[in-house]
């Protein structure tokens, strides 16, 4: 049984919001300047005459992918995750705060909020290992460009109809509720402790990956590092969880992209 954790709502001081704000950010944006650089890297690399589907095949008859090269993509995918997901966690992360501060003023301090962030991160890091995957299962079936975009328009119809449906079905609903309600959160899940705080910075996760998850999937509708696309699902995410009308925008989102998808997929448009 959750231990009781303290009178909500709590108020944070100026300083520690700044303080916490700002650790978020920096870690945000140093994810951006990492994604930034990598984007270019590609950007930069000079490709032959062939199109990107001609080019997908012959890479996959030439060579698999090595350890290091899903080590590198593991790692591109941790990072973007931590540049797109992080800033959503921000209201949770500032009641764990608050929450720590007043254990602390009564004498029962409680773990960093770091420990809550990491935990959260961890989450989202699992989820990297598994996009990871999906990767490259897609790029041996010769369904991604070298840019990593999706060269197939029934794998781009079947993405955005997959993450409509899933926009309006009740587990979706039922994780963003928790995800909007980050007070209410932290006074269902409260643990003591170190590990306590860890975990539940898992479940929150948890919680957000159960929000997100067929979202990511639509990076290799519209290009894995294209930065422009990442910014709008990182932005998508974020107002469905803080707005007010957050939640029913998402579902009219969902139902754009049904339409929108299954157009594609029954007239074979080009993504």
């Amino acid at each position: 049984m959750a231990a009781p954790v303290p009178a909500l709502p709590l108020s944070l001081p100026q300083r520690d919001r700044l303080a916490i704000l700002a650790g978020l950010g920096g870690a945000t944006a140093l994810a951006w300047v990492y994604l930034v650089v990598l984007a270019a890297g590609m950007d930069a690399m000079p490709l032959p005459h062939e199109t990107a589907h001609e080019m997908a095949n012959e890479m996959l008859r030439v060579r698999a992918w090595t350890p290091t090269e899903f080590a590198l993509m593991f790692l591109m995918w941790a990072v973007m995750m931590v540049g797109m997901m992080v800033p959503s966690a921000a209201p949770t992360v500032l009641i764990y705060a608050a929450v720590a501060r007043k254990a602390l003023r009564e004498g029962t301090p409680v773990a960093p909020t770091a420990v809550f962030v990491s935990g959260y991160v961890a989450m989202w890091t699992v989820f990297s290992l598994g996009a990871t995957l999906a990767q490259l299962a897609l790029d041996r079936a010769a369904l991604l460009s070298p840019m990593m975009v999706a060269t197939s328009p029934a794998l781009g119809g079947a993405l955005l109809v997959a993450a409509g449906v899933y926009q309006l079905t009740p587990f979706k609903e039922s994780c963003l509720r928790h995800c909007r309600a980050p007070a209410a959160f932290i006074a269902k899940h409260w643990r003591p402790g170190t590990a306590g705080a860890w975990r539940m910075g898992v479940e929150h996760g948890a919680y957000c990956l159960g929000c997100c998850w067929i979202l990511m999937g639509l990076l290799f509708l519209g290009g894995v590092m294209n930065l422009l696309w990442i910014a709008a699902i990182t932005v998508f995410v974020l107002l469905e969880k803080v707005l007010p009308l957050g939640a029913a925008g998402g579902r009219i989102a969902g139902a754009a992209m049904i339409a929108v998808g299954g157009i594609a997929l029954l007239q074979g448009a080009e993504w």
